[in-house]
């Protein structure tokens, strides 16, 4: 970050007075501007024993499968988000049943929030983002093809759980760190 958004000013980096931590300050305006996590959200599609996965349009990770998921937007729930990523990329509707799961990916600063969902018809198709959508039996998930190790992580969660699954909370751990 170079500048203000509230007056254009260049930043600086200083621990603001009553913060604790570093942060990109106009000194000509004085804001303070906060880096925070992105939230991802995402749906695991159910239609009877199968679940929708896409296989992935885009960078990173294009051509590697994922549940649908994305970057929640302005002015929508948690629950809007989860649909409209599954409408977005699998074209189908999903009537949103309860969360599932809720991660924390600190080394690239995100959180994941996971909801089951329910397939409204068993109409889907691949969206922009995609290059392809199937629905998988939970013994035919392409598990060496997986676009990341967040959505390897609760994929296999989803496997062994039955249909009153807890909701899951974790941590995904840097595979750089030792």
């Amino acid at each position: 970050m170079n500048y203000c958004s509230a007056c254009g000013a260049s930043l600086i980096v200083k621990i603001p007075e009553g913060d604790t931590l570093p942060r990109f300050v106009c000194e000509r305006c004085h804001a303070v501007h906060y880096e925070n996590p992105k939230i991802v959200v995402g749906c695991l599609p159910e239609w009877e024993d199968r679940i929708l996965l896409c296989k992935r349009a885009i960078e990173p990770r294009s051509g590697l499968w994922t549940f649908p998921a994305g970057f929640m937007e302005k002015d929508e729930t948690l629950e809007e988000a989860a649909a409209r990523e599954t409408l977005e990329e699998a074209e189908t509707e999903v009537e949103i049943s309860r969360l599932y799961a809720l991660f924390s990916i600190p080394h690239v600063n995100q959180i994941y929030v996971v909801f089951r969902g329910t397939m409204k018809q068993a109409t889907f198709g691949p969206g922009t983002e995609s290059l392809e959508v199937d629905l998988f039996t939970r013994e035919d998930i392409p598990w060496s093809k997986l676009a990341f190790r967040v959505i390897h992580d609760i994929l296999e969660r989803y496997c062994k759980d039955g249909a009153h699954a807890p909701v899951h909370v974790g941590t995904i751990i840097d595979p750089r760190q030792p």
